[in-house]
């Protein structure tokens, strides 16, 4: 026979090995306490016997599996769930042994867990969070969209100019095309529309055969005037009409012979006018002290005081002495009507004349539109300029308020009529569920910019990145028509003052550069298997961990048997 039979001659052995691990085995756990156990011994005996042993093995052993899958689900086990296991393997499925409290603290602590994570996995599921991503923008657009509104607070709107650059050679100066100026008085509200779209005409001047020189042979008509003699001046001429410039100013150049000549035809016509001039460089804090900020200013004064606005049309003979004809006719006729109202105290007040007086004109301008700039680095600055004057760079202040600045297609701060707008309502909508942190769109709006000196003033550095809002699904597809997406422009800005020296004019420079990378915000929701992989991992990740805590509080308390 066989020897590796294992029912023939290796029954000794296997009857050795069976006592050998019973004796290995706790006493408590060989015990036989139920019919089941017998069951198995008769099942193993009828084997050897070759009898129907197998059959009723099958029926045990498959009663003691799905009493075991049974309880473990219930999480009634015994809190001894080594004792049980030992009692299915050894004793053919003792699992009667008695419900403890421990067990049952056990199980509430399991449905507790259970229930916990399950609401809390399901609040996660259903709801969605702001993701960002980073990626190469697949922008191709040649051009974007620069929209600013810019308070100059010491600067007149004639001398306000918009100039843009870039590294691919575009170099515009004067910009006027989609912007438009507001003079502005001394509260900081618009008062004076000084135009949109509007070139700055150039003023005629008038060529001569004579030289200056020449024409100073028969005596200077247009009197020389210095600190000590400019009031003096003032006060012994009603009326007078005197010319401050600068003698490196070439419009200033070519003004000397034409002023000349203007004070000669005043003198032959005996009007009462005043003609006088001012060497700004020589008599620099005289020409600070009348608050000339541009070369030449020609400037009227009536008893001592200046008649504002200046002289800002041609510089021709004939202009000249027209425009002071006509001061000279108003004071006339204002004169005539206070005769007259000494005479005849009752007559109304609102035919009153205009006697030349002066009219506030606080030198600040709000200048507003937008451009359109290429996508590479460049700049855009207000610059302090003009067709028809030098500027004075020791009574240039660059001091400004940045009312609006960003990129893209306006969706901030928008007159009426563009709020209602489709692409508005769709801009509306997808905003409200973007948070702050990633709305960076105009982080210079309502910024007030001083400057103490001269001589100085703010340059802006800007970093735009393009940022595309996805509020639909999290689907990276995005189109241009989609009611859920927009693409929006952020800002990174940094500011300095810069100094310049005292013969350049200082520029407030906004200076811009695009990222070549772009952010995607969109919501990130769960998938619905991710759901079901979570709450399958809650059903085992709880009750093995629990199993575990079982068995070692079992060991822990479990009676020490003498």
């Amino acid at each position: 026979m066989s020897s590796n039979n294992i029912y023939g001659g290796g029954g000794r052995r296997s009857a050795m090995a069976s006592v050998d691990f019973y004796r290995r085995v706790p006493k408590d756990l060989t015990e036989v306490r139920n019919s089941r156990a017998f069951a198995f011994h008769s099942c193993m005996k009828g084997r050897r016997g070759g009898g129907g042993g197998w059959s009723r093995l099958s029926a045990v052993a498959s009663s003691m599996v799905l009493e075991l899958i049974f309880i473990s689900l219930a999480g009634c086990v015994d809190s001894r769930p080594r004792r049980n296991w030992y009692n299915i393997a050894i004793m053919g499925g003792g699992l009667v042994g008695k419900a403890t409290s421990l067990g049952a603290f056990m199980s509430i602590c399991a449905i507790a867990v259970m229930g916990i994570l399950f609401f809390s996995e399901t609040l996660a599921f259903a709801r969605t969070i702001m993701g960002t991503s980073i990626a190469l923008d697949e922008n191709d657009q040649p051009q974007i969209r620069l929209n600013f509104n810019i308070t100059l607070m010491d600067l007149h709107c004639d001398f306000v100019s918009v100039d843009v650059w870039d590294t691919l050679g575009t170099n515009r100066q004067n910009v006027t095309k989609n912007l438009e100026k507001w003079q502005l008085d001394e509260s900081g509200q618009r008062r004076i529309f000084s135009g949109r779209n509007r070139e700055m005409r150039e003023v005629v001047h008038e060529e001569h055969e004579e030289t200056l020189q020449e024409l100073h042979e028969d005596g200077e008509q247009a009197v020389e005037l210095a600190p000590d003699t400019f009031q003096a001046f003032l006060d012994n001429h009603e009326m007078a009409f005197i010319d401050m410039y600068a003698p490196w100013c070439i419009w200033c150049q070519r003004l000397h012979p034409t002023w000349e000549k203007f004070g000669e035809e005043v003198h032959k016509l005996g009007m009462p006018v005043g003609v006088g001039k001012v060497n700004c460089v020589v008599h620099a804090q005289l020409c600070k002290d009348q608050k000339v900020m541009a070369f030449p200013t020609l400037r009227w004064y009536k008893a001592g005081d200046a008649i504002l606005p200046d002289y800002k049309m041609d510089r021709t003979v004939a202009a000249l002495t027209g425009y002071a004809k006509r001061k000279l006719e108003m004071e006339q006729k204002y004169k005539d009507w206070e005769s007259k109202m000494e005479a005849n105290p009752d007559q109304q007040q609102r035919m009153k004349p205009n006697a030349g007086s002066s009219r506030p004109e606080h030198p600040g301008c709000q200048v507003s539109g937008h451009l359109m700039v290429n996508r590479v680095p460049g700049n855009f600055h207000i610059e302090a300029k003009s067709v028809n004057h030098n500027l004075n760079a020791a009574m240039t202040n660059l001091t400004h308020r940045v009312n609006h600045l960003s990129f893209g297609e306006p969706i901030t701060k928008l007159p009426p009529h563009m709020e209602n707008t489709p692409f508005m309502r769709k801009v509306k909508r997808v905003l409200k569920q973007v948070p702050e942190e990633h709305k960076q769109f105009n982080p210079m709006d309502e910024k007030l910019y001083a400057t103490s000196k001269f001589h100085q003033a703010y340059h802006h550095y800007i970093k735009v990145v393009s940022t595309h809002l996805n509020m639909g699904s999290s689907s990276s597809v995005q189109s241009v028509n989609d009611v859920n997406s927009v693409t929006v422009y952020q800002m990174l800005e940094q500011s300095q003052i810069v100094f310049y020296d005292e013969v350049n004019v200082p520029e407030a420079r906004f200076s811009y550069d695009m990222s070549p990378m772009s952010v995607v915000v969109q919501k990130e929701g769960r998938k619905w298997y991710d759901y079901l992989t979570s709450l399958c991992a809650i059903i085992g990740g709880t009750f093995t961990t629990l199993g575990l805590i079982d068995a070692t509080l079992y060991k822990v308390f479990k009676p020490k048997k003498l």
